[in-house]
Formats: C-alpha cells, structure tokens, sequence
C-alpha cells in the first residue's frame, strides 16, 4: 500500500513538471491542431468534449479505489482463544508424557510460567489432578502434594507465597481421595481429615489421616501396598499428629481395656511404650488419682496382660503418667 502510493505522488509531480514545461516547448515546436478541434491544454487537463473522456496526465484517467486492509488486520490480529476441546488434549498430551496415570476428563489453562511456557490444571478420572507446564520434558505436580506443601508452609507464616494452586472444584477432593487410599490400607475409622505432609526418607510421598473422636495415621505407599502407622505410634518416635489429640488417643484406647482388670480405668492419658516379638506395649493413666496401667496388646490388636502401675517398675521402665509409690522407708 504505502509503495502505491509513494509511485502515484511521484507521477504527479512528473506530470506536473511537464504541465510548467510546455509553453517553453510550444515555441520550438509548430502548432499541431488537434482534428476534433481541441487545444492542447484540453488534452492535458482531460476536459470532457461532447461525449469524450480525454484521460489527464495525472492520475490516469481512474478513480481512486481505496485501499483492503483486511488481509493486513487478519495478519496483525491475534490467535483465536484454544477451544476446551484443544485445551483438554494438549493436557492430556502433557500428562501421558509426564509419566502420571491419568484420564484427563477436564483442563483449564491458567496462563503461563516465568519462563513463557504454558501451565495447565488437569482434572483425572481417579485419583489426584495435576498441574502441568508444557516444559521439555513435560513436568506434572500432584495437587495434593501441592496443598499439603502450601499448608506446612501456611502453618510456619500465614502469608507465605505458596506459588500455584489446583483450584478446580473437582481437584479440592483430597479428603475423599486420601481417605480412599487409607480404607484400602486398613483404616477403619471415620476419616475426618487428610492431607499430604512431606516425603519419608525412600522419596515416597506421606499423608496423615484424621479420625472422629479416635487415633489418626500416617500413611506412605510402598511399592504395591501401604505402610500404615497410628498416631500413638508417631508420637513415640518424636513425630506430631496435626489431626490428632490427646484425648482422641486416650477415648481409642480406652476399649481395649474392656473384659480386663482395668476396664473401670476411664483413660485420660495414653503411650506406646514400645513393642517386641509378643506384641505392644502401653501405658495407660486413669481419670482416678494414682491409678494407671501397663497393657501388652497382640498384634492382632487384643489385650493379654494387664499389669498395674504399682507394681509394674521392671516393665519398659515403669509408668511415667503414674509413677509407682515410693517404697517406705526401712524402720530401725
């Protein structure tokens, strides 16, 4: 367009140039009348004689036509917004290559990365969603090790920049997923609660169950199967339970003592003491002053011994919610 242009404003000077020029040129040149009785600047301007068109030396005798832009917008315009139905197979692309088992049933592309690539939030038909960054190679992030990490990080500063989120309603199911994984590894409470809280020492990912009113657990996946650890258990290594209290540990505890010497003990305090061959061992306190408990439970989960705490001093070192009486002192 603009070369048409500038070539048009360059003829038009030409000619006009050529206008000034002619009476120099009419007084070396003899007259030639024109047969139709036209002079010559009649045949330069193109005025019109009869029913004649004389073409003018400028502009050639043709309408100017204005110029299509259109191919011009169409080129500047920007791309067309991928369709769900595009957004949906280039996740599902991303996760295949990434490794995760994964039937992408919806996807939502939320912008791009610091470094420009894409980001995209896939939902999957079992199990958790994942974010995705169109990187080489693929990368996917679980959304459940994501919010487990953004809540560690939350609990040590509230306004801590937990970077991206799965915000999609059906990825906000880690209760029901979490909870699933823990049924099928023997969890039979009513799971209240759940969350991923880090990665144990062979890299796999950990997650912590609350139950209602009773004892919680961790749960890591290793290899094929689960390994389940309750929160009593936890505690005697020096671990926390976020889910669980004290009080929920002591009412679980407390019907393993029914049938049993101390089935009157109404539990406010419970341990694990430690475990061998012939099963656990914990140590019970009672609501009432100075009465407490040793229990040696199987590892089918029944109670086979029940010793007293003021007699039970040589047994994982006594009990330490209620310490046995001093022995009186000798007489003389």
């Amino acid at each position: 367009m603009f070369h048409k242009n500038l070539l048009a404003l360059a003829g038009g000077a030409l000619a006009l140039a050529l206008i000034a020029t002619q009476p120099a040129l009419a007084q070396d040149i003899p007259d030639n009348p024109d047969p139709g009785g036209r002079s010559e600047s009649d045949r330069a301007s193109g005025n019109v004689r009869g029913e004649s068109v004389l073409p003018g030396r400028i502009g050639g005798g043709r309408p100017d036509r204005p110029q299509d832009n259109r191919a011009t917008r169409n080129r500047n315009a920007p791309p067309a917004p991928p369709t769900p139905e595009q957004i949906l197979a280039e996740a599902q692309a991303l996760i295949t290559a990434a490794g995760p088992a994964c039937q992408v049933t919806e996807a939502l592309q939320p912008g791009v990365d610091p470094e420009q690539r894409k980001i995209y939030e896939a939902v999957c038909a079992e199990g958790p969603g994942y974010i995705l960054v169109a990187a080489t190679p693929p990368q996917a992030f679980d959304c459940l090790e994501l919010a487990g990490t953004a809540a560690t990080a939350r609990l040590r500063d509230p306004a801590a920049d937990v970077g991206q989120q799965c915000l999609m309603p059906a990825n906000q199911n880690g209760l029901a997923v979490i909870g699933g994984w823990a049924r099928t590894a023997g969890v039979s409470c009513t799971i209240d609660q759940a969350i991923a809280i880090g990665k144990s020492d062979a890299d796999n990912i950990v997650y912590e169950v609350g139950c209602a009113g009773v004892d919680g657990y961790w749960l890591e996946k290793v290899g094929t199967g689960w390994k389940l650890q309750d929160c009593l258990q936890i505690s005697s290594v020096g671990g926390t339970c976020r889910f669980t209290t004290g009080q929920e540990q002591a009412d679980g505890f407390e019907p393993k003592l029914a049938g049993t010497d101390a089935a009157a003990c109404d539990v406010t305090q419970v341990r694990l003491m430690g475990q061998n061959a012939n099963g656990r061992f914990y140590e019970a306190k009672c609501a009432a002053e100075g009465e407490g408990y040793i229990a040696r439970i199987n590892t089918e989960g029944v109670t086979q011994q029940i010793y007293p705490c003021a007699t039970a001093q040589r047994i994982g070192g006594g009990c330490r919610f209620t310490p046995a009486p001093a022995a009186p002192a000798p007489t003389e």
